[in-house]
């Protein structure tokens, strides 16, 4: 088994690194950038950009914000939020975005996944699920968890992937900022239903939750409170990850 890789994600709305609680109510923490280069410092493998309001009004206003990141900062830099086309994908890997997260335009229109995959390759295609629990399963919610598509979260997973999506961050809008741990049935179900990797994300508030995620199946873990409210550390997460028997990257 590879390395699990430890993510911090940091949301973006305008020019301001901000947190929510089931992804509303945001508060503002400080400069996505002055974070992201402190976690970079601190030994985190990937990053997440995402521009939380982009679907709403339509655009992606991250370039700016990655081509500065992407001057300081030498880890995988995934970025997602309105992203609608191969040119708006184009022009975030021009400005230093290694992946790009997909979830409004796709579900939309799934076949941007593949024009996507066959443009840049699939490890370049991240599918973003933004996934709600219903009786029985999990429904696909769009726009920042404000619209729902009545799509399969499972079935979404498995179509993204055999279009050619490269990944999955797979968000729990049910427990994102609670602290309260992963959704671990969510990333069960959707780890054993694909193969390609998945990202668990929303609920972590502490190294066991990465732990427990990591054993539900997910690949890598997406922290951000813990992060951005200093109550743990990466240095702390990776020593507590690997104290599990879990393989991460050794970090000097």
């Amino acid at each position: 088994m590879s390395n699990v890789r430890l993510i911090a994600r940091l949301d973006v709305k305008g020019k301001n690194l901000i947190k929510g609680i089931h992804l509303e109510g945001l508060r503002i923490i400080g400069s996505p950038g002055e974070h992201a280069q402190r976690y970079y410092e601190q030994g985190i493998d990937e990053l997440i950009y995402m521009d939380c309001v982009a679907s709403l009004y339509g655009r992606n206003s991250l370039g700016d914000l990655v081509e500065q990141t992407a001057r300081n900062v030498f880890v995988p830099m995934t970025v997602g939020g309105g992203v609608r086309s191969v040119d708006d994908v184009r022009e975030l890997l021009r400005r230093g975005a290694d992946k790009v997260a997909v979830n409004t335009a796709a579900a939309r229109r799934p076949e941007l996944i593949s024009e996507i995959a066959n443009a840049f390759g699939s490890q370049c295609m991240v599918l973003s699920i933004e996934a709600k629990r219903k009786p029985g399963g999990w429904e696909v919610f769009t726009d920042n968890g404000r619209e729902f598509t009545g799509r399969d979260v499972i079935e979404w997973a498995q179509e993204a992937a055999s279009l050619g999506a490269g990944e999955i961050l797979l968000t729990s809008v049910d427990q994102e900022g609670t602290r309260k741990g992963y959704d671990l049935d969510l990333v069960k179900a959707v780890s054993a239903s694909v193969g390609i990797p998945v990202i668990a994300s929303g609920g972590m508030g502490s190294s066991q939750h990465a732990v427990d995620a990591i054993h539900s199946g997910a690949d890598a873990i997406a922290m951000a409170d813990l992060l951005h409210y200093k109550r743990s550390s990466i240095a702390q997460v990776r020593e507590d990850v690997s104290a599990a028997g879990i393989r991460v990257r050794v970090y000097e």
